[in-house]
């Protein structure tokens, strides 16, 4: 059937989704780590960390929609992509919950109280971030895999 290339072109239009909200998620947290020490520009940091915390919540939600929903619905195919998933999806998760706690935090805007915090909290993140990335790395080689095998199932 003609069903396998439109689904082939569908995978790597969701990963390119996903890489596409991953780099911008990366270039504003970039941005917004090089406003420290974050007391000295409050106007400023408010602004890039608002837009940031859209950015990740963008970015969280093209992971969850654009890779894991077809795998956790069943519609994705490839057993080695199935397996990846399943083993790293635990930890995509629980990234998923910090990335939400920051910007439940920090979405409404920063005071005075919040900036003491927001320089350990964006450090945490990054390391969060970095996670996040070797996981979806994982799922995303597997996704190559078959495109450099089309004999794998």
């Amino acid at each position: 059937m003609g069903a396998a290339n439109p689904s082939r072109g569908d995978s790597r239009q969701k990963l390119d989704s996903l890489l596409g909200a991953r780099k911008e998620t990366l270039a504003l947290y970039s941005e917004l780590a090089a406003l420290r020490p974050f007391s000295d520009v409050e106007d400023e940091v408010g602004v890039v960390l608002q837009e940031f915390c859209e950015t990740l919540m963008d970015y969280t939600a093209s992971a969850h929609f654009q890779l894991y929903r077809f795998i956790e619905d069943g519609t994705e195919r490839r057993e080695q992509v199935r397996k990846v998933a399943e083993k790293v999806y635990p930890s995509i998760s629980i990234t998923t919950e910090q990335f939400v706690n920051f910007n439940d935090k920090y979405d409404a805007g920063i005071d005075g109280k919040k900036f003491t915090a927001l320089d350990n909290d964006l450090s945490s993140l990054g390391e969060v971030l970095a996670d996040r990335i070797i996981c979806e790395d994982q799922v995303i080689a597997a996704f190559a895999m078959r495109k450099n095998n089309p004999a794998e199932a």
